[in-house]
C-alpha cells in the first residue's frame, strides 16, 4: 500500500490514480483530520463480492470444499447443468 500526505497527493494525483488503477495498489492517504484510502474499481468490486458472498450461510465451506477437491473428482464444464 501506497502512503502519502493530502499535499503530495493534490501535486501527483493523476500518475497516482494511473498507477492505483494499472496496478491495483491501494493509496492510503493521510490528513490531520484522519485518513481515506483509494482502490482501483477491480479491487474494490472484488472486496465487495467477497464480502456479499461471505454472508450466504454455508458459502465459505462450499468455497474450501471446492479448493480442497482434486480436479480428477470435478466433472467437465460441459456436463454442468446451467
Amino acid at each position: 500500500m501506497l502512503n502519502i500526505n493530502i499535499t503530495n497527493f493534490r501535486k501527483n494525483i493523476f500518475d497516482i490514480l494511473s498507477q492505483t488503477i494499472k496496478f491495483n495498489e491501494p493509496v492510503n492517504i493521510s490528513t490531520k483530520d484522519g485518513n481515506a484510502v483509494i482502490l482501483s474499481e477491480g479491487d474494490y468490486n472484488g472486496l465487495i463480492e467477497s464480502l456479499y458472498l461471505s454472508l450466504i450461510p454455508g458459502m465459505k465451506e462450499k468455497i474450501i470444499e471446492g479448493l480442497n477437491t482434486p480436479l480428477a473428482d470435478c466433472i467437465s464444464e460441459a456436463e454442468v447443468q446451467w
